[in-house]
């Protein structure tokens, strides 16, 4: 965010910015959704719905679940969201008590930490590296548990924000298996399901129903400020999620909700994969560019729109020399810090993991926006 804050800053001095920091798409939505949404306006009253969402929606992405991943899934156990963000927080809320552990992966995505924290609960950090392809291992589990450290739940994400990196379907059944054998619910974040550029992504539904996965419109879907999202929740836990969102959120927005049942339209799936064929593209012309400054790319970014780059052999801090980046060329990347807090005395995370130590680069934008971007990067670390 202090990035975004010193690029905003500049762009309103007349700088050009070039954005390869935020998680967004740059499209819009699918043309279906847009004139979904244009009837929904002319057709329907747009009040308040269900708090866990239309059934209509709930019932297509059910039907989504048996299409992609050949599982079946009972529209009662999906809830809608205001965005995935608030999934999180009320599965949290509805699983957990107050004090109880819930491991993540470091690096992994800062609000994670911040929103377990914020509710009170312990945060437990699995460091991942490249020996287990930034991932987390049951191997790891096991050791938790003979540290006596074993955690009530396990948020994991797959593609992973900030190293896009996928879990293999052997390795991800092998940690449901053990989360179930350790009563350790299994919360996966999927909301990049859908890009991917090889390995293919395996839902955690498919092992078992009580296992949740959480979905969203944002990022496959190019629906970002829609703000709509889902989870696939254990029957024990639908009818608690469903009135925490009743007062959190009343229900996810109307409007976003009936124009999303077109976004799995043959039309707007056509028109999505061709947005993932840009993010290919952008993906080989930033390794492309790490390459040509001998950036140690560790996470093969299999997924998602992040690399999550080693810059070490450049900077000490990765929060400052994002900042002169910034200033001197108008590119903003994202430092690792925000994935990876630094290390503390005693906590046992691998100084070479420290995120003062890498960047994120988004490639979710236009192509020229990459190419620009990528070429002044390259620039400034040559000069």
């Amino acid at each position: 965010m202090e990035i975004l804050k010193q690029g905003n800053e500049l762009a309103q001095n007349g700088r050009e910015i070039y954005s390869l920091c935020l998680g967004q798409p740059s499209t819009p939505a699918p043309t279906p959704v847009l004139e979904a949404a244009h009837q929904a306006l002319e057709d329907e009253q747009l009040g308040y719905t269900d708090s866990n969402g239309i059934r209509a929606l709930r019932e297509r992405i059910a039907k989504h679940y048996q299409d992609e991943y050949d599982t079946s899934v009972n529209p009662d156990n999906i809830v809608i969201t205001t965005g995935s963000s608030a999934a999180f927080t009320a599965i949290f809320l509805a699983a957990f008590e107050a004090g109880e552990r819930v491991a993540m992966t470091r690096p992994g995505y800062a609000a994670y930490r911040n929103t377990l924290k914020a509710l009170g609960y312990e945060v437990v950090d699995i460091d991942t590296g490249p020996d287990t392809r930034w991932q987390p291992s049951v191997e790891q589990l096991e050791e938790l548990k003979k540290q006596g450290k074993s955690p009530a739940g396990l948020l994991l994400a797959s593609p992973s924000n900030p190293t896009g990196t996928i879990l293999e379907p052997e390795m991800l059944k092998a940690i449901a298996k053990w989360c179930d054998e350790n009563e350790c619910l299994l919360i996966s974040d999927e909301i990049y399901h859908g890009i991917s550029f090889g390995p293919e992504c395996t839902s955690v539904v498919q092992f078992s129903d009580q296992n949740i996965a959480v979905g969203s419109f944002s990022k496959y879907y190019s629906m970002t400020g829609w703000r709509l999202g889902w989870a696939v929740v254990p029957t024990e836990l639908v009818r608690p999620v469903e009135l925490l969102l009743g007062n959190l959120n009343l229900s996810a927005p109307t409007l976003s909700q009936f124009a999303a049942i077109a976004a799995f339209d043959t039309e707007s799936v056509a028109e999505l994969d061709e947005h993932v064929k840009r993010y290919a593209e952008n993906r080989r012309i930033v390794l492309e560019g790490l390459r040509l400054i001998s950036t140690p790319l560790l996470a093969p970014a299999d997924g998602a729109f992040y690399c999550y780059a080693d810059v070490s052999h450049l900077c000490e801090d990765s929060a400052q020399w994002a900042a002169e980046l910034l200033e001197a060329t108008g590119v903003a990347v994202t430092p690792g810090i925000d994935f990876a807090p630094n290390s503390k005395p005693g906590d046992g995370l691998d100084p070479v993991l420290d995120g003062k130590k890498f960047v994120r680069i988004s490639f979710a934008g236009s192509t020229e926006e990459v190419t620009t971007g990528m070429d002044l990067l390259v620039d400034f670390v040559r000069s």
